[in-house]
Parts: structure tokens; C-alpha cells; sequence
């Protein structure tokens, strides 16, 4: 398993710089390993990762997992919350692990040379006692891994727009299969041809 410090360096090339969210998702990722008896970062795809916001937290969760949304072993489930769920697909164990509320200030215990608030955090967050800065529960997904992680190959046309729909994601109206967004559940509203 890598460092600490090489996790940090992989986080950082990605975003040319290192912040305290970076920190924090690398943190989670090797608390992850510890508290499912995985050998981390992945060269499989035995962990099923969700994070509950995007940004430069989820780096640091993906170099020290090795789980991103290209290899369908990442997830984002965007509450907007410094979060993350992870999920044995094996044994269906699942463990989210969030900060500890205090971290944030705690954090300039463990780097007093620190000259703001910011850099005690991107330097605290390396030097707490994980017991400090993190905390874990146990958690049951209301989805089944094998739900989100679906079968390979697996599609559907949508009944209404003709789309293909993998991943075992159609929603049945009917009888038929319908895209989500066919169904009434799209992100998104066709603009008006001008």
C-alpha cells in the first residue's frame, strides 16, 4: 500500500496544488482499507465507493481506493456532505466514514506553526490520530450493491424516445421501459427550438 505522503503527491498532480478536502478523502480511503480488511488502492473492482459531494475531496478518495466513476466503482451522490460509503461487493459490508465535527478545529493542535486556519487543516488533517479526525458507522445500503453494480452487457431502448439505457437502469410505466427522464424524473428540460 502507498503512503500517506505518495496518495497526497498523486491527489495534488491531479489538482497541481494540495488542499485539506484532498487530505480528507485520502484519510477516508486508507480508513476504508483498515476497516474492511481490503488491500488498497484496488487493482480489482471488489470496492464500491459512494461519495456524497464532487470536488476535490473525491481525488483524494480515488487515488488511495483506486475507484472512479470511469471504472464504474465510484459513485456520486451529491447531499453535499464531506462523506463517503464504502462497499465490500463481496461480503455486502459497507462502512461510511465522515470528518469528526471537531476536526476542523482540532487540526491547529496538530500543526501550531500553522499561519491560517487553512493550512492548519491541510497540515493537521495528515498529522491527527484518525480516532481525531475521523468517524465511521456501519451502514446497509437501501439499494443492493449488486443493484447499483448491475450486469455487464445489460440494456433496454426507452419505449418513448428511443434511447438505449444500460445498466439496468429503465424505470417500467406500464409494462414498458422508459428512460428516467421519459418517466418524469429527468435533470433537465428540453429548451424550445427557436
Amino acid at each position: 500500500m502507498p503512503s500517506l505522503e505518495e496518495l497526497l503527491a498523486q491527489s495534488a498532480a491531479l489538482h497541481n496544488h494540495l488542499c485539506p478536502r484532498q487530505v480528507l478523502g485520502v484519510r477516508m480511503g486508507l480508513w476504508a482499507a483498515q476497516l474492511l480488511d481490503l488491500c488498497l488502492p484496488q487493482t480489482d473492482k471488489r470496492l464500491l465507493t459512494l461519495v456524497e459531494t464532487d470536488g476535490c475531496f473525491v481525488d483524494g478518495v480515488s487515488v488511495a481506493t483506486n475507484c472512479w466513476v470511469g471504472r464504474r466503482t465510484l459513485r456520486v451522490e451529491d447531499y453535499g456532505k464531506v462523506a463517503a460509503t464504502f462497499v465490500d461487493s463481496r461480503s455486502g459490508a459497507a462502512w461510511r466514514v465522515t470528518p469528526r465535527a471537531a476536526a476542523r478545529d482540532l487540526a491547529r493542535v496538530y500543526a501550531p506553526e500553522a499561519t491560517n486556519r487553512w493550512q492548519a487543516m491541510l497540515l493537521g488533517y495528515q498529522r491527527m490520530p484518525t480516532a481525531d479526525l475521523l468517524a465511521g458507522q456501519r451502514v446497509r445500503l437501501v439499494t443492493p450493491v449488486e443493484r447499483i453494480i448491475s450486469r455487464p452487457g445489460y440494456r433496454a431502448l426507452c419505449s418513448r424516445c428511443g434511447e438505449e439505457i444500460m445498466n439496468e437502469r429503465e424505470v417500467e410505466q406500464d409494462g414498458v421501459p422508459l428512460c428516467r427522464a421519459c418517466a418524469g424524473h429527468a435533470y433537465y428540460h428540453v429548451a424550445p427550438q427557436a
